[in-house]
């Protein structure tokens, strides 16, 4: 009884870490961290919002930039997206989706 309790509590907890894990379903089709803006817009259209995402405040301070090179610590950019009660936040970097943020579960 007590192995299935734990069995049940391990199962549980690995469905909470892979909620979080940067995939969004849209249909029959999965987007997943790493697929191109141009895939975004294929599954879920024109953003309702788009705004410049924050640069990641861990990068490199003190060091020398290059000239007309971009900061490897820009953040890119936020695409939101309504899908009835919730918005999806979807980050686009260097044409790349970043990370996916579903708030609505």
């Amino acid at each position: 009884m007590r192995r299935s309790i734990g069995f049940l509590g391990s199962l549980l907890f690995a469905c909470v870490v892979h909620a979080g894990s940067g995939t969004l379903r849209v249909g029959s089709q999965v987007l997943v961290v790493g697929d191109s803006a141009t895939r975004v817009t294929e599954l879920l259209g024109k953003p309702s919002y788009r705004t410049h995402a924050k640069a990641d405040s861990g990068g490199r301070s003190g060091g020398k930039k290059g000239k007309g090179r971009k900061s490897s610590s820009s953040g890119g950019e936020q695409w939101q997206y309504r899908q009835g009660n919730r918005i999806v936040t979807i980050v686009v970097a260097d044409g790349r989706v970043a990370s996916i943020r579903d708030d609505g579960r």
